[in-house]
């Protein structure tokens, strides 16, 4: 089937060219259509927190979708938060931005939010913030919109600032690093091959893949939960994948075209040997891709389908669209002139000057392709082809006499790389699995600065408050709910446990707002969550029919990474198990599987 695809790719190669061509803006065209819908569900099914989230949302319609989205609109000012000047500024950008649809404001100067503001160290009563509860059922694309509606409204404070804290505001940027990775790229497949040519072409199909995929995913988040970091992720795959299927493949045809093959049965060969590889290696990627399905939550399964759906594209660009370029490149992919090669480096320029955020260096990159072009016009010396070095005989080479060394010491060799691999595996023994916060963005952003200064002003858990939610069958238990505080503002790691705030006169519902003294991402924390789950809280409702709950930001992001370290054992199960079966089916053999899935867990460890 390959060898018959591989012939009519090569001859009908306009063909299967334009038509990739079409499916690019076919693609484009309708993701701009029907626009993009990313959506990231983040809470774990049948989790503790689940279900303080969902007490809250039935009994306090006006917290915000039970806080599942949450920020802050963080103000200093030399002159002291209860300046009158201040004071009115303030509360005129709150009640704007408590205009915009599912916003909930808390403000520093309401009863509710009086702990809202700083009353130690060098800032206190300088520095205060209103919270922001914010329904989950918004958008990511809403909340982009509203980012950018409070940034325009942020007030300028005489001797002071208004910042924009928590992740829910925080822009996400797209990884830069890829396009460091694709100068790199050039560089690397330049040297290897020695052909500019030969160096494009890995990168052109990884990238046609990849924009095919990044159209198809875009249509996908109308019908999927998808979240808005899947395309980048997606892009991180087909680049890896993309230019390893390429690159195998045009190894092999450049070898076939040195022992005398004509272009189409060196193609057809290549395809037949190197494509089928890559054929199986593409399914297996894509199941493994596919197995986070397993995972059992809806934002992760449309991670897998979005990536999965890009590793696929590539994969059809590899084996249908390659072997047309390859018709297209005939011999002369064995051939570089020297303004190819300038042009080339060039090129790695661009692409590094955008992943380290340097135009300059990109502009120059731009002026150095143009010049070798406008140049090689007036310069012959830059028409002349590069001298390809002399290549030695294949058993001179460094690669044969170190297999050759490898293979006459197998046991030593296997024995020395597992040692290696053990050992730097050793660390995910003392893994601890959990989520970075507003800490781990970069210092120079404005969610980093809000977050320094609320550890400043208030105590490093500020940043992350949770709470206590209970279920009251009688009015009265609201008295067990006062206990339960006062055992909660005990503990010697909470800074602050609010009394409870019930849901009305005849209360049904009461909350407790707390906050640790230690970060979020702080192992403490965590062991507070837990303890107040184990012992505290059931202590305190103990002979009661009362339903108590710790949840909250910090407590749904304890319950997610419990939910996935218990699924990634079977994660791993449902990969390995398919990839091995495959491998079985592939090679008719029980040693090569079973070699492939040990190193596979080697290596992820």
């Amino acid at each position: 089937m390959i060898t018959r695809l591989a012939r009519i790719c090569f001859r009908q190669r306009r063909i299967v060219l334009g038509l990739w061509i079409l499916l690019l803006v076919l693609a484009g065209v309708l993701a701009g259509t029907l626009g993009t819908d990313y959506k990231t569900e983040f809470s774990p099914p049948s989790s503790e927190s689940e279900r303080g989230f969902a007490v809250v949302r039935e009994n306090f319609p006006k917290a915000g979708g039970g806080g599942a989205f949450s920020g802050q609109l963080l103000f200093k000012t030399d002159k002291g938060v209860s300046d009158v000047g201040v004071k009115a500024t303030m509360e005129a950008f709150f009640a704007e931005a408590g205009k915009l649809k599912g916003f909930t404001i808390t403000s520093p100067y309401s009863p509710e939010g009086a702990q809202q503001v700083s009353s130690q160290g060098p800032l206190a009563g300088k520095l205060a913030f209103a919270n922001v509860d914010i329904d989950a059922s918004l958008s990511q694309q809403d909340l982009l919109a509203y980012t950018k509606k409070l940034q325009s409204l942020k007030p300028k404070l005489d001797g002071g600032e208004v910042l924009l804290g928590g992740q829910v505001f925080a822009e996400f940027e797209p990884p830069e690093t890829e396009l460091i990775g694709l100068a790199f790229a050039v560089v690397i497949l330049i040297l290897a091959f020695g052909s500019v040519l030969a160096m494009g072409l890995p990168i052109g199909i990884a990238l046609f893949g990849i924009f095919a995929g990044t159209g198809l995913l875009v249509i996908a988040t109308q019908f999927l939960s998808v979240p808005d970091f899947t395309p980048f992720v997606g892009i991180m795959i087909g680049l890896g994948v993309g230019i390893d299927y390429a690159l195998f493949i045009i190894t092999r045809y450049r070898d076939g075209l040195k022992r005398g093959l004509t272009l189409e049965d060196a193609t057809v060969e290549a395809m037949d040997t190197a494509g089928r590889a890559v054929f199986f290696a593409g399914i297996t990627v894509v199941i493994s891709v596919l197995g986070m399905w397993v995972m059992g939550l809806k934002f992760i399964q449309g991670l897998a389908v979005g990536a999965s759906a890009t590793v696929l594209t590539v994969l059809a660009a590899s084996l249908t669209l390659l072997p047309a370029l390859l018709g297209f490149a005939g011999h002369r992919i064995n051939v570089s002139r020297w303004r190819g090669v300038i042009a080339a480096g060039g090129l790695a320029l661009v692409f590094l000057g955008g992943g380290i955020k340097q135009p300059a260096l990109a502009m120059f990159g731009l002026v150095v392709i143009v010049g070798a072009i406008l140049l090689s016009l007036v310069v012959p010396k830059l028409r002349e082809e590069v001298p390809h070095r002399a290549e030695k005989p294949l058993r001179e080479t460094i690669w044969f006499k170190w297999s050759r060394v490898v293979q006459h010491r197998p046991w030593t060799m296997a024995l020395l790389g597992m040692a290696i691999l053990l050992a730097l595996a050793s660390p995910v023994l003392s893994m601890r699995l959990g989520f970075s916060d507003d800490g781990n963005y970069p210092e120079e952003t404005e969610t980093r600065q809000a977050y320094d200064l609320i550890a400043e002003g208030f105590g490093p858990g500020f940043a992350a408050p949770f709470f206590v939610v209970a279920e009251l069958p009688q009015p009265s238990d609201i008295s067990t709910i006062a206990a339960l505080q006062k055992a909660i503002a005990a503990h010697p790691n909470v800074a602050f446990a609010s009394p409870p705030i019930p849901n009305g006169p005849s209360p049904k519902a009461a909350i407790i707002q707390i906050v640790a003294k230690s970060s979020p991402q702080d192992v403490a924390t965590d062991d507070l969550v837990k303890l107040l789950r184990k012992e505290t809280v059931p202590t305190a409702i103990a002979g009661t029919e009362v339903k108590a709950y710790v949840a909250g930001a910090t407590a749904a992001n304890l319950d997610f990474s419990s939910f996935l370290g218990r699924r990634t054992p079977i994660f791993f199960g449902a990969v390995l198990g398919l990839s091995f079966l495959l491998l079985m089916m592939v090679f008719r053999s029980l040693l090569v599987p079973l070699k492939a899935v040990i190193m596979n867990l080697l290596s992820i460890g």
